[in-house]
């Protein structure tokens, strides 16, 4: 009996994805050029309180935080649309049962808002890992059938709460950054599963415009594993993501891998500093590696520092390394017929300040790698959201309450 409802669940599956692809294509009805990622979690609520109406509502959470005023004055600088990212771990959730209708008509009303105060919106559904009392998280979507088929309901139902809303105002991006395929080994699970929650929003949202990615942390490289042609609907915009360099936008985060942490001071670009300056910043990292990392990984941690160093140590080198994820983007949307407005950086950012950590990003040095981030992207034709509102990353909020730096908002009230 088992074997035959599997059967049947895969054939069904297989069906939605046949019907939804067999739906005549539109042009994206949705347009966007310049956005802002807001944000996802402030207070970051444990599971075991996700069932307290008091704790999990509004949603998102940034609701609680911002009002209609605050998001005028994001248009007023200049965005024209907003990126909001949703957790779907509760609407996955137990936790949340007697309240599930409550959040989807939650999400709804956010858009709206967004919408009211004169901004588009890309409705993100934003995987976070789990962790602490929250069970359900990017790998256990990825990793167990069970759960993923939860996810893909999920989006269908997400999809269905979206559908009414203007199509010329309203996008829905269906996964963020999935961690999968990211191996040498030249699986590539994602494009099939893609094409499922593509079903599975389309289903239920035949207007709305879809945003897809690639996998591996919708990489621009992982693009080049997905073949548009597999999505015959071109009611789609493709997005990927850019932080590149790694090394200098994601200073002193925690839980960033085992080696950024160590890495605090550089400025952007490299050149900035006088070498004997940056010489003695160096110096600064290698002896906190030599003091705080694991003996057996300090000599390893030493000679990735050199190597990354050395790849952007000059101007050429910088740029080289920065245009690489266009170029992809743009080669893959070249060869694909695909437009350069139907692609966007969904995201990019440098950091400001890893909470808990005293060390703060100088402002002038964010503002210059954003606007040297947006000069690519725009030259390409391809839309932007810088991430993010608030938080780590933050261009308006920084942390407690606490206003970042205007610099970020005063590169971008000014672009042309």
């Amino acid at each position: 009996m088992a074997l035959l409802t599997a059967m049947i669940k895969s054939l069904m599956a297989g069906l939605l994805v046949l019907a939804a692809l067999s739906l005549p294509g539109h042009a994206a009805t949705f347009s966007m050029k310049r956005g802002l990622n807001l944000d996802q979690w402030v207070t970051w609520p444990g599971e075991d309180q996700w069932s307290d109406a008091k704790a999990i509502l509004p949603y998102p959470e940034w609701r609680k935080f911002l009002v209609e005023d605050d998001l005028r004055r994001l248009k007023d600088a200049g965005f024209d649309f907003l990126r909001m990212p949703v957790d779907p771990s509760p609407l996955l959730s137990d936790q949340t049962t007697a309240l599930r209708d409550d959040l989807y008509a939650s999400v709804l009303d956010s858009v709206r808002m967004i919408n009211h105060a004169g901004l588009k919106v890309i409705v993100d559904m934003h995987l976070i890992p789990a962790g602490g009392s929250r069970k359900i998280g990017m790998a256990e979507v990825m990793d167990d059938p069970r759960t993923f088929d939860l996810y893909v309901d999920m989006v269908r139902k997400m999809a269905r709460t979206l559908a009414g809303e203007d199509p010329k105002k309203v996008a829905f991006e269906l996964m963020n950054e999935p961690i999968v395929d990211c191996d040498s080994d030249g699986t590539s699970l994602w494009p099939e599963r893609q094409q499922k929650l593509f079903a599975a929003a389309r289903s239920s949202a035949t207007k709305l415009t879809l945003v897809l990615t690639g996998a591996c942390y919708s990489a621009a490289s992982s693009l080049e594993k997905i073949d548009p042609k597999a999505i015959p609907d071109d009611n789609v915009i493709w997005t990927f993501h850019s932080y590149d360099p790694f090394l200098l936008t994601h200073q002193g985060a925690t839980w960033a891998g085992d080696f950024i942490p160590y890495v605090t001071g550089l400025p952007y670009p490299l050149t900035a500093l006088p070498k004997a300056q940056l010489d003695m910043t160096l110096d600064t990292i290698r002896a906190r590696i030599k003091a705080e990392a694991p003996w057996t990984r300090q000599s390893g941690l030493l000679a990735y520092l050199g190597e990354q160093v050395a790849s952007m140590d000059s101007p050429d080198k910088l740029d080289g390394l920065m245009d690489a994820p266009f170029k992809k983007a743009e080669a893959w949307a070249k060869a694909n017929g695909i437009k350069p407005e139907n692609i966007t950086l969904g995201e990019f950012g440098m950091i400001r300040q890893e909470y808990g950590n005293s060390y703060v990003m100088p402002p002038e040095y964010r503002a210059a790698y954003v606007k040297d981030m947006i000069a690519r992207a725009e030259a390409h034709g391809f839309s932007w959201s810088v991430w993010s509102y608030g938080g780590a990353f933050g261009i308006v909020d920084a942390f407690n309450g606490d206003k970042a730096e205007p610099d970020v908002m005063k590169a971008i009230r000014n672009l042309r």
